[in-house]
């Protein structure tokens, strides 16, 4: 029996590994081909790719669910969808545009270390919008956080204002979302998947139309401007797959993993992507640019470890949404998760 446990340990502790890898995967594929579409195919229209990504999810959800069954569907009453769904759809779309946006301007490594911003932007809005309290050990640990976001930017070589302003509303907008979640989707224990196919629809027709307004005119300038528009469009439409394969991922990851661990390896995931990024693309980072990058990160999983210890501790304790008592509550996709350029 000990035998029979001691096995059944290493196959968890490899699904575990396998699980995080593959997470990993898919979402520094999405974010390095997302920078790939924008700087060297210079398809430079993030509200079409946005809008890519969304029907490929939207596709990619209702084979899942309705043709291949692997995940049963969680049914939403039609009122619902129109009061709880929609206005969480609209701030979804919001945040996917604006990681876009700012990758079209700035380097991967300072998109993603802004990011990470998210929890200290949650935590001031709930204090200042809904008025909740919060240990002074999660102010403490916000500290770090904010001061390598500060660092980073200030010695950011490659600084665009604008895309640094879009990269830090999609951090508002992703904490809107997360706090919203608590209150408009009370009663459904969502996974990543149902979330997709609810909310990727509704993303998809609000997009739509300001997409082939406002870029329709350069699309065809730019299918008629390109040597080999066809396989960059391939490349466009395969990002859109890879953004939905990653949504199936965090699916996989949550059911593997502890909340500790999503926390730890959420955080890790962005040093490999900042890491792979400059691999490929080479810009330019200073020594004290990867100072405050290492110190945002540090802050970041020290913040996921007080938040996490405040929870076990003090059950009663109101925690911000991005480090969950338990693993029902990691259904809904958070902070890390369709970050970053991916649905």
């Amino acid at each position: 029996m000990m035998e029979e446990g001691s096995l059944w340990h290493q196959w968890s502790m490899i699904r575990s590994l396998l699980a995080i890898l593959q997470w990993w995967g898919f979402n520094v594929t999405v974010i390095i081909m997302n920078k790939w579409i924008f700087q060297k195919l210079d398809f430079k229209f993030p509200l079409s790719v946005s809008c890519v990504h969304f029907i490929c999810s939207s596709i990619g959800a209702y084979i899942v669910i309705k043709v291949l069954k692997i995940k049963p569907l969680i049914v939403v009453d039609p009122e619902d969808r129109w009061k709880r769904i929609f206005p969480m759809s609209f701030v979804f779309c919001i945040n996917i545009v604006l990681g876009n946006i700012s990758l079209r301007y700035i380097p991967v490594s300072f998109m993603q270390t802004i990011k990470s911003f998210t929890p200290a932007t949650t935590v001031v809005l709930q204090w200042l919008v809904w008025r909740k309290y919060f240990d002074w050990r999660i102010w403490a640990s916000l500290v770090p956080i904010v001061g390598g976001i500060l660092l980073t930017s200030i010695t950011e070589l490659s600084f665009n204002v604008f895309g640094f302003c879009a990269a830090l509303f999609g951090c508002l907008a992703t904490s809107t979302k997360t706090i919203l979640a608590e209150s408009l989707l009370h009663g459904y224990k969502f996974d990543s998947i149902n979330t997709v196919y609810y909310m990727a629809p509704f993303a998809t027709m609000i997009l739509g139309v300001p997409a082939f307004l406002l870029e329709g005119n350069g699309i065809l300038d730019w299918f008629e401007a390109h040597p080999s528009p066809w396989s960059a469009l391939v490349i466009i439409l395969s990002s859109g797959v890879v953004a939905f394969c990653l949504n199936f991922s965090i699916f996989y990851v949550i059911h593997s993993t502890t909340a500790v661990t999503f926390n730890v390896a959420g955080n890790l995931k962005v040093a490999v992507a900042v890491l792979i990024s400059w691999m490929i693309f080479r810009n330019p980072i200073s020594p004290m640019n990867a100072v405050g990058c290492g110190i945002t990160l540090v802050g970041c999983t020290f913040y996921g470890y007080v938040s996490h210890l405040l929870s076990q501790q003090q059950p009663g304790t109101p925690r911000t949404p991005c480090t969950p008592r338990n693993k029902m509550e990691l259904m809904i996709p958070l902070v890390n998760d369709k970050v970053e350029g991916k649905v």
